[in-house]
């Protein structure tokens, strides 16, 4: 009983330091874009994430986790030693929660999965064996973590193409932003609304069907256009404004739009990545109480809740570091420019998060910034930043899996 409560205890503490990981460097890259743009101040971003990111974790964040905590490493090797998988775990969380402190502190936006993944491989190698980790697992996922940019990027790119050919590149655009903005409305809610309807609401004990899950999105999503061209009709025109900066009523339009892409974004972040800190919890919670290794255990919602916690605080106290590199050094971004790279990344997060991968926010959302970026011309992107974040990236799993194996042999040594 004694040695439960420790395994338990130390798996909740490090479950928050790993979330709070995730709220200073994984979420402040998701808010980074309205920050950047200037369509939320640091403050508001902060409030948005806190209620979307910590609704995302709780509602949606069930479906990534499984494949997180049983993935990667072969249970069945540990069957009869079910104690090494729970100092594993929690060397884990340990670990990639230093690490992504290390990050933040610097300013690099690193991928939690990175850290996570890196850090239960490194335990599994030298812990178990080599025979331990499922490569062709680890393979998946590291090809994920390429396609996600990419996609992101790619999605992005279309996107603020099509603002430019619609809106930014006409004799009157602020008359065309009143016009199509309600469409990119209607976009962005459907494609949020029916994740949360499909992901989501399993974990509350509801059940809609495929047809009437897709009824209830367009309901939604008309519903939010509807207010937002209500919203953007009373934007009028600032002549002097508009001298300085000739969009800049136009951006405001799109300043609108910002809000609606972030609180999506941030539920999309917390859907997805509540798993890297949650997944280890739930697997020593799990042996902790039954003392064997479950091939399925049930997903306590304390351990969901203690996820969004620990992410909201860490945004909350350390998010504005990594906000400045993504939002402001990469690219010049404004409202349309954000809003077209939020809308590319929440889209590829919820593909992915409908799938169970776990893909890197980090990178999708770095993706989707390259894309706008690219979407003006190479010259708009300062590339020794994008260098200086993909050494980061590449130095991550490494780290983690060094981390990783020093804190497996300390608990080992000193657990019961």
């Amino acid at each position: 009983m004694d040695a439960e409560l420790v395994y338990i205890g130390l798996a909740a503490l490090f479950g928050i330091f790993m979330a709070w990981g995730i709220g200073a460097n994984d979420v402040a890259n998701a808010m980074a874009t309205s920050v950047g743009s200037k369509a939320l101040t640091i403050k508001q971003a902060i409030l948005v994430a806190a209620i979307f990111e910590f609704l995302g974790a709780v509602l949606a964040g069930g479906e990534v986790t499984s494949t997180i905590r049983k993935g990667i490493v072969d249970a069945d090797l540990l069957s009869g030693s079910p104690e090494l998988l729970v100092y594993g775990m929690l060397a884990s969380l340990l670990a990639a929660g230093t690490w992504l402190y290390i990050a933040s502190k610097n300013g690099w936006p690193v991928s939690t999965t990175h850290s996570i993944v890196g850090a239960i491989v490194g335990f599994s190698a030298v812990g178990i064996g080599v025979d331990a980790v499922k490569w062709g697992k680890v393979a998946t996922i590291v090809m994920s973590w390429v396609a996600s940019p990419l996609t992101a990027g790619f999605i992005a790119y279309l996107i603020y193409q099509s603002v430019q050919r619609l809106i930014l590149r006409q004799d009157d655009p602020l008359a065309r932003a009143k016009k199509y903005v309600p469409v990119y409305m209607f976009f962005a809610a459907f494609t949020i609304t029916l994740v949360t309807i499909l992901k989501g609401l399993k974990h509350v004990g509801l059940t809609i069907d495929l047809a009437e899950s897709y009824m209830l999105a367009i309901a939604i999503a008309v519903a939010v256009a509807i207010i937002g061209y209500v919203a953007i009709q009373r934007i009028k025109p600032d002549p002097k404004a508009e001298k300085s900066q000739h969009f800049y009523t136009v951006e405001r339009v799109f300043g609108v739009l910002m809000v609606i892409t972030a609180c999506g974004m941030a539920f999309a972040h917390g859907s997805n990545d509540v798993a890297n800190a949650i997944g280890p919890v739930a697997a020593v919670v799990s042996i902790a109480q039954t003392g064997e290794i479950a091939a399925k255990s049930a997903l306590p919602i304390w351990v969901l809740g203690l996820g969004g916690g620990g992410i909201v605080i860490g945004l909350a106290t350390f998010g504005r570091h990594v906000i400045a590199t993504v939002g402001k050094k990469i690219t010049q971004l404004t409202p349309s420019r954000g809003f077209a790279a939020e809308l590319a990344a929440a889209t590829t997060i919820v593909i992915a998060s409908g799938t169970g991968m776990p893909i890197s926010t980090t990178h999708t959302l770095v993706g989707a910034v390259l894309g706008v970026g690219l979407a003006r011309g190479i010259e708009a992107i300062d590339l020794r930043v994008v260098a200086r974040i993909m050494v980061s990236w590449v130095v991550t799993i490494p780290a983690g899996a060094f981390l990783a194996i020093v804190f497996f042999f300390i608990f080992k040594m000193i657990l019961p």
